[in-house]
């Protein structure tokens, strides 16, 4: 599902579950070789996907270990992003030639916990949500702004090696019109997708002569799952 929010020049590739067997480097076993079960898991098939993405761009396999703040290393020359939830395993990678920087994520089609939307949202947000909401009861808006947050982060992060809180960026949605983009039905009944725009609240990375002050993704909800996406073009 993540493909249909991604351009032709992102490979990915995706799991619904952690059945698949899996093969770690040595480097990326020792790395989640005190985790629980359930995130050694999580971890192997997430990679499984990163290597099939790899594949696609034609570049060979490699250890895919994280960084200090998780963040997987990428070969060089290599963007990408991975994300994890119940019932879903992503990652998506292009060459650094055409994309600057990827944010994926993935989260249940369901409404955050109580408290949670007061500590990632501001007011004018939370007030575009009500508006939202009613357009499209169906959609888990709060769950939705936090998954775009998300993949705000990981975008920013590779360009800048430096923290975002949720307060430093602001996002606003365009739902599509009906029967517009990936849409069809799920088994939780009709797809809702479209855009939405992120402006960094500030300075934004810098690459080369141009300054980034806001990302452009895509969303969709589908089959029990709110998937959010960015790609920075180069």
């Amino acid at each position: 599902m993540i493909a249909d929010l991604l351009p032709d020049v992102v490979a990915s590739a995706w799991r619904r579950d952690d059945t698949e067997p899996v093969t770690l480097f040595p480097e990326e076993a020792a790395s989640v070789a005190r985790a629980v079960v359930k995130r050694q898991r999580e971890f192997a098939t997430v990679r499984l996907c990163a290597r099939l993405a790899l594949r696609r761009l034609g570049l060979p396999e490699t250890p895919l270990t994280p960084g200090a703040r998780g963040e997987p290393r990428w070969p060089h020359g290599v963007a990408g992003s991975m994300t994890h939830c119940a019932g879903y395993r992503a990652a998506a990678l292009a060459r650094t030639e055409d994309v600057l920087s990827i944010g994926i994520d993935a989260e249940p089609a369901e409404p955050v916990p109580e408290g949670v939307l007061e500590g990632v949202s501001l007011s004018g947000e939370r007030r575009h949500l009500e508006a939202l909401a009613d357009q499209a009861p169906g959609v888990p808006w709060d769950r939705l702004l936090f998954s775009a947050k998300e993949s705000v982060f990981k975008t920013w992060y590779p360009l800048t090696r430096s923290e975002l809180d949720f307060d430093e960026a602001t996002v606003h949605f365009e739902p599509a019109p009906a029967g517009a983009g990936p849409g069809g039905v799920g088994t939780d009944g009709p797809a809702h997708t479209g855009t939405f725009t992120a402006r960094l609240l500030v300075p934004g990375p810098v690459t080369g002569q141009t300054r980034h002050d806001h990302f452009t993704g895509r969303w969709l909800v589908r089959e029990g799952l709110v998937l959010t996406a960015i790609v920075l073009s180069r």
